[in-house]
């Protein structure tokens, strides 16, 4: 994650590479996001900008759709164990990290069950949610039609994005607690 304020006129004067490199990690693995906006620049405001990625991502294929819900993280999944998950997603996802043993195989049960039910992870905008929260969403979400869930996804996405996004537009303020108990 980057630390330093970005502005859109800087945006506005980035060549295709510097933009995707700037922007291309804030949508999870899916730097072809960053590319699709690039080719409808300027933007006069950085909601603008956020838009234009957020209709880049509804406007890729069904089958484009999937792939990419399918390249994020499963909450305290294998990739949070292995240490192999983005910045953006470790920085995201900290609280959950600290799950007693229990919560943690009802985790492990109700995302397989997700997984399962919808064919990609159970996505969420981790930030300003407790572990209650959380883990009633997902139960409650597990038994949606799947078409239904990846709007939400997508949905949760959007809400993830804009504030990796504003991160970078932004001095670093201190994030709000999440995921307590």
């Amino acid at each position: 994650m980057t630390t330093s304020t970005l502005t859109i006129s800087a945006v506005a004067d980035m060549n295709r590479d510097a933009f995707i490199d700037t922007l291309g990690d804030l949508f999870e693995h899916a730097p072809w996001v960053a590319e699709a906006a690039w080719a409808v620049r300027p933007f006069a405001t950085e909601d603008a900008l956020h838009r234009s990625m957020l209709e880049a991502v509804r406007a890729a294929p069904l089958p484009k759709q999937i792939a990419f819900l399918r390249g994020h993280p499963e909450l305290a999944g294998k990739e949070a164990q292995a240490g192999t998950m983005t910045g953006h997603s470790t920085f995201e996802q900290r609280g959950l990290d600290s799950l007693s043993p229990a919560e943690f195989a009802e985790l492990r049960s109700l995302n397989a069950a997700y997984a399962q039910r919808h064919g990609f992870p159970f996505i969420i905008s981790v930030l300003g949610h407790t572990r209650a929260g959380i883990f009633d969403a997902l139960r409650m979400r597990i038994h949606r039609d799947t078409d239904t869930e990846r709007e939400e996804a997508l949905r949760q996405i959007g809400l993830i994005t804009r504030r990796r996004l504003a991160a970078l537009f932004r001095a670093p303020q201190p994030e709000p607690s999440q995921a307590t108990t």
